[in-house]
């Protein structure tokens, strides 16, 4: 089989004699046809082609075409942000009424999505801990739960998500299971392999890797099958009216979840990501291995520094063998599992200010995992919209700061945190 390495490189654009070795940045928000005929076909789902970007896009596609194959999915599609590829891949499936289960231990901004605006749509989700038993998982499955939710990595605890545990409840009640990889990405591990259905990304982060393109992901298995539940699962396997009667399921097969998040969701509600995002997200993909190598290394240097350090508290980082994740790390993600950590300081939440506002190197910034060291106080940024209760279920301490490793001489990170732990 192909290595992830080589399809970062190779697959999604396969130029022909003379044309472009670099996918050309197709900056058009239409495509001419000859005929009124080949344009109806295209609107009526009958043939495939361009005509118009916000529902599909020749820059997009390949990117998109090489996500799918690191992935090893059967197609993929990009939206504007992580947080658009995560709404759609559950709202792609769930309507007003409906039910989902996620993990709590997710980044701040999708258990907002979760918890308070699709319940606004009627859409009901909820969270459990990560280390839920199968048993107790199953009394949470309720006759109209569509889909469980969890990050293979999560966001900002670093904790390592038991893919397979969810994935064999999941397929016990005949409902998908999506995992959000962002963290991991497929170079580190591809969720697929251990039984997820519908992988998420926020390709933002590792996947451009420099801090320039915003964007998102979905990658379809093309492994549930929706027919087999079909009760479960109307919008896929029953007649779509604003499509003349298509029956996603039973029409377009194992690229029926995909089709219909660009032609339904896509032409609706309209994320794209731009053209030269995507361009960007290309180059960044072609040095995805190479950099997510450098960041693991760098990250577990960092990390057995902190855990020495008399004014740190705590470390969590699973590639430590005395993290309490370290055996799922080991499991799912042996070659490394990110370059992000968390650890909490000896002190106040003014110990914690004090000692960020003293980095030079090392930036506090929104951003996460990319070329440049950054950290930021969730409590304080990301979180700051959970209740303390909430952050106590999320598994996110107070005191706890979000250090994202980049790719300089790790030597150099080291000196800028110890200077730093001088003035506290």
């Amino acid at each position: 089989m192909t290595k992830v390495d080589t399809l970062a490189i190779h697959e999604g654009w396969k130029p022909k004699k003379g044309e472009p070795r670099e996918v050309p940045i197709y900056q058009s928000t239409t495509f001419k046809y000859d005929t009124s005929e080949e344009m109806g076909r295209l609107f009526d789902l009958e043939d495939s082609g361009y005509f118009y970007t916000r529902l599909q896009n020749p820059t997009n596609d390949a990117v998109a075409a090489k996500i799918a194959a690191m992935e090893g999915g059967v197609a993929a599609m990009l939206t504007s942000s992580g947080q658009a590829a995560n709404f759609f891949a559950v709202f792609n499936i769930c309507e007003t009424g409906d039910h989902l289960i996620s993990s709590s231990a997710i980044y701040g901004g999708t258990y907002n999505l979760f918890g308070v605006t699709m319940k606004k749509m009627g859409i009901e989700c909820t969270f459990v801990d990560p280390e839920i038993s199968e048993e107790e998982l199953q009394k949470e499955i309720r006759p109209n739960t569509k889909c469980i939710f969890g990050e293979t990595i999560t966001n900002p605890t670093v904790s390592i998500f038991d893919i397979e545990k969810f994935a064999k409840v999941a397929h016990q009640n005949g409902i998908p299971l999506v995992v959000d990889n962002t963290f991991a990405t497929p170079v580190n591990c591809r969720p697929i392999e251990w039984g997820c259905d519908i992988v998420t990304h926020s390709t933002t982060k590792y996947m451009d890797g420099h801090g320039v393109s915003v964007g998102g992901a979905i990658v379809d298995s093309g492994n549930f099958d929706w027919l087999a539940h079909k009760d479960k699962f109307p919008g896929l396997t029953t007649p779509d009216e604003s499509y003349h009667g298509i029956v996603y399921a039973e029409k377009f097969g194992q690229l029926a979840y995909i089709t219909k998040a660009t032609s339904q969701l896509m032409r609706d509600l309209g994320p794209i990501q731009s053209p030269q995002n995507a361009f960007y997200l290309s180059l960044g993909l072609e040095s995805l291995a190479v950099r997510m190598r450098k960041h693991c290394e760098n990250a577990l240097t960092i990390a057995k520094f902190l855990s020495n350090h008399p004014k740190v508290a705590w470390v969590k980082y699973a590639d430590l063998e005395n993290d309490k994740y370290h055996e799922l790390a080991k499991k799912y993600c042996p070659n490394g599992t990110c370059g992000v950590l968390s650890f909490g300081l000896k002190g106040d939440r003014e110990t914690a200010e004090t000692f960020m506002d003293s980095l030079q190197l090392v930036s506090i910034v929104t951003h996460v995992a990319d070329a440049k060291t950054c950290l930021l106080h969730p409590a304080s940024h990301t979180h700051r919209q959970m209740s303390d209760e909430q952050l106590k279920e999320a598994g996110v301490d107070a005191d706890l700061i979000r250090l994202s490793v980049g790719i300089e001489d790790a030597n150099d990170i080291i000196d800028d945190l110890e200077q730093a732990f001088e003035k506290i």
